[in-house]
């Protein structure tokens, strides 16, 4: 017997949080029908976490028509997005990574993060502002149903796809949800993880914090010099972080517990607060919202079971060092869309959903690593706080001068982490090809920009203005720096088999020196599948290979 409203979708995604927005939108931007299920009402304000959007992932939102949005969002225009370290938010400031403004993102090019080569440089902004911008455009997105107050209570799978019990957490009627694929952006405690049988690995417990979000009127004026976006406390009675969220009036605190303070409710809330902030007892702040968490490297053993994937904090869990929990998940979301999309629209194979897995678990266990490990050098500073970093006079000043240059060179990684954004590259996939040059190693901070396949096509801007991103298909591109180079049978190989391919001829100045190549091909994540001088001497094993329909390596033909 059918339940009442049975639907039916090419794709249902689990979680309406910013990386199931985000796939989603990509997926909706592709012609693919989609549904979410999301157990929130509509627009309810999300939890204010995630400060930062990445360079990478405006990049994406600038395709998907968002970015603009998202950066009249957040702070005001003229807030300095400066990274501040403090003996206290109110006290002496020990170092300072600069910031743009919003309204100077694009123009300021003299700080830490200036110089990178991109057409969109990072966004500080809470998740209480991106949230809801990024629901209202997928909302009316007419390739979207948005169920809210909707939970997926269980589902099976056959060999054509998913058939999903949804509930209605309202009126408590159920209905059956049946899809091609699903996944999972239902967070850390995903529901979709558990019934596919994944499991979190890793470390169980990095750092506990305690986070308070208040509002507290006065505040600003008490802070000396320049304001900044973070501010990060550093006193022997208390080490803790302090986000500006409106630039006025409402702070996110977060207090790291010691290690010799394992439970939440043995740490003086307000006392830890005051202590953070440096103000006495007769400052008058309200909470709006609080929450105790704890910062974990986990990675799921799997991201996928047939028909049935798993994206974001659903897949993996770490400390938010360089702001890439978020961040890591939508580059999930952008990995996974257009593989699901290839599918659907007839010209990819099966096998082309195998690199999904293939690579993005081992991107998310290197990133969490990097998160882990900056993390563990956080809290050993904290510990190593001198007691006379608040002292007068030339021995305080040299205390703070040593300390405030070891905060700045630990901590410009994380806030301007160029390695993190431009350096990370796939490898060992099924659509990629292998011609022998190893990708360049790459940091937390610092990158190589590279055309090995598996990397970031590093961009550039096009003679008519346009980014090189901007000029991109939706399938594959190929980048021709030769004009003169037949490329006709790669065309036709990709028509015969419905591969998506646009052609860009690039006759521009001043190209990174990573193109070496005549022909540069890419795919619609903007990374490299394959290089050369002239088109394969087999031009279908090729497309073949980038449709997932040939597993073994192709041999290039110089």
């Amino acid at each position: 017997m059918k339940l009442p409203e049975d639907l039916n979708t090419d794709v249902l995604i689990v979680g309406a949080g910013p990386v199931g927005l985000t796939l989603a939108m990509d997926l909706a931007s592709r012609g693919i029908s989609v549904v979410i299920a999301e157990i929130r009402p509509y627009a309810e304000p999300p939890n204010v976490k995630c400060n930062h959007v990445a360079a990478r992932t405006m990049e994406q939102f600038r395709r998907l028509g968002v970015a603009h949005k998202l950066r009249d969002a957040g702070l005001p225009a003229d807030y300095p997005n400066d990274v501040v370290f403090r003996t206290s938010v109110t006290g002496i400031e020990l170092t300072r990574i600069p910031i743009p403004c919003r309204q100077d993102r694009y123009s300021d090019t003299a700080g830490p993060d200036g110089w990178w080569p991109t057409p969109e440089p990072p966004h500080r902004i809470n998740q209480i502002y991106l949230e809801p911008i990024l629901l209202e455009h997928t909302a009316a997105l007419p390739q979207v149903t948005l169920l809210n107050r909707t939970q997926v209570a269980s589902f099976t799978q056959d060999a054509a796809g998913v058939t999903a019990l949804a509930t209605d957490l309202d009126s408590g009627t159920s209905r059956r949800i049946r899809c091609r694929y699903m996944v999972g952006c239902d967070g850390g405690s995903s529901s979709v993880r558990k019934q596919m049988g994944a499991k979190l690995e890793g470390t169980a417990v990095i750092q506990r914090v305690q986070s308070t979000y208040i509002r507290a009127p006065q505040l600003a004026a008490m802070i000396p010099g320049k304001p900044a976006w973070s501010c990060y406390a550093m006193n022997p009675r208390r080490c803790g972080t302090m986000f500006a969220i409106d630039g006025r009036e409402t702070w996110l605190v977060h207090n790291h517990l010691n290690a010799d303070e394992p439970e939440f409710d043995s740490v003086d809330r307000d006392q830890s607060i005051r202590d953070i902030l440096g103000v006495d007892a007769d400052f008058r702040y309200d909470i709006l919202s609080k929450e105790d968490w704890v910062g974990r490297r986990l990675v799921a053993d799997r991201f996928r079971d047939r028909h049935v994937f798993l994206a974001g904090d659903a897949a993996h869990l770490w400390v938010p060092y360089a702001g890439y929990g978020m961040n890591a998940g939508i580059a999930d979301a952008i990995n996974l869309s257009w593989l699901l999309a290839a599918r659907l629209q007839g010209w990819g194979e099966e096998a082309m959903l195998d690199a999904y897995e293939v690579e993005r678990q081992p991107i998310t266990a290197q990133v969490s690593q990097f998160a882990m490990d900056h993390a563990q050098k956080m809290i050993k500073a904290r510990r190593a706080v001198p007691a006379n970093i608040e002292a007068p006079g030339t021995e305080g000043e040299a205390v703070r001068a040593g300390i405030g240059q070891e905060a700045y060179e630990l901590n410009v990684q994380q806030f301007c982490c160029a390695g993190l954004n431009f350096g990370y590259f796939y490898s060992n996939s099924p659509i990629l090809t292998d011609d022998g040059e190893a990708p360049p190693a790459y940091s937390m901070g610092s990158f190589t920009p590279s055309t090995v396949p598996g990397c970031r096509a590093p961009h550039f801007w096009l003679p008519d203005g346009r980014s090189l991103y901007d000029a991109f298909g939706s399938g594959y591109t190929l980048l021709r720096f030769d004009g003169a180079v037949d490329v006709t049978a790669l065309e036709l190989a990709a028509q015969a088999r419905k591969l998506p391919l646009t052609l860009l001829d690039v006759d521009a100045q001043d190209l990174p020196e990573a193109y070496r190549h005549a022909l540069v091909l890419c795919r619609a994540d903007q990374h490299v599948v394959w290089r050369g001088d002239r088109i394969p001497a087999d031009p279908a094993a090729l497309v073949d290979l980038l449709r997932g329909a040939g597993r073994e390596a192709m041999r290039q033909t110089t």
